[in-house]
């Protein structure tokens, strides 16, 4: 599926930076860094959060099944003056060095519950102590609007189960709202979100 979806012309969530992405970083900054450091993007996709943060100074790692999605990627980098490394594999075998990063980035990264616990322990070990980890997922509410997102709300996220799933990380911002999201030709719309900035 995600081969064919970034085959298409064009980029289907965009090529600017997550809303969310931008704002959090704007207000927040991992203490482990002075600036910026090393920062993973989970399920990536196109790149274009990857190539957002490497524009600002991140050295950026790139992870996606999509061998098609990530080549864009390279690409959106090449364009920009910027590069990124990439990495085509997926989440359920993603082998992640404690405290490697000092950001790690999850934008739409929806999987089924038991992987995504496990991902997330994961990211929770891998982050440098005061690291940052900024997540912007669609919420159960969401399931039925035609805005975009998974339509199974088990796909979806709830910010007390991030939260649970995240050990060792405190959270410095977290809320469920409703946002205007406009990426893209398939995220378009009132859009039911969970957002989280967590610290290690």
């Amino acid at each position: 599926m995600w081969n064919e979806r970034y085959a298409e012309d064009g980029f289907a969530y965009g090529s600017e930076p997550n809303d969310f992405l931008r704002e959090a970083l704007a207000i927040h900054r991992p203490s482990s860094a002075p600036i910026t450091g090393r920062a993973l993007c989970l399920a990536e996709g196109e790149g274009r959060n990857a190539v957002w943060l490497a524009q600002q100074g991140w050295q950026v790692r790139a992870v996606d099944l999509s061998a098609v999605g990530l080549a864009k990627a390279e690409r959106l980098a090449a364009s920009r003056g910027v590069q990124i490394e990439t990495q085509v594999t997926d989440l359920a075998t993603l082998e992640l060095a404690e405290g490697s990063y000092e950001l790690i980035v999850s934008i739409w990264a929806h999987v089924p519950p038991p992987l995504r616990r496990r991902v997330h322990t994961s990211v929770a070990r891998a982050l440098a102590p005061g690291g940052l980890f900024v997540l912007e997922a669609y919420a159960p509410a969401n399931v039925g609007r035609g805005v975009g997102g998974p339509q199974d709300a088990s796909l979806c996220m709830r910010l007390a189960d991030l939260e649970a799933e995240l050990p060792g990380l405190s959270t410095v911002y977290g809320v469920e709202k409703e946002r205007d999201v406009n990426e893209g030709k398939y995220h378009v719309g009132l859009s039911a979100v969970t957002q989280l900035v967590a610290q290690r």
